[in-house]
């Protein structure tokens, strides 16, 4: 399966789509597919890009 979260770089902000309690995360890298995400509610997770597609947040 392809990579989801391909086009997400370090810095950028995210929510997981079934874990909507875990609040927006910031990504911390991106390789290989797995991407480091450390949320608000949750910490550090780390996420397989062919399981997972994260949702980008856009802050005005």
């Amino acid at each position: 399966m392809d990579d989801l979260n391909a086009f997400l770089e370090p810095g950028a902000l995210v929510r997981h789509p079934t874990q909507p309690g875990w609040g927006v995360g910031q990504v911390q890298s991106n390789i290989g597919g797995k991407v480091t995400v450390n949320f608000r509610e949750a910490g550090k997770v780390v996420i397989n890009g062919s399981h997972v597609g994260l949702l980008p947040v856009i802050e005005d």
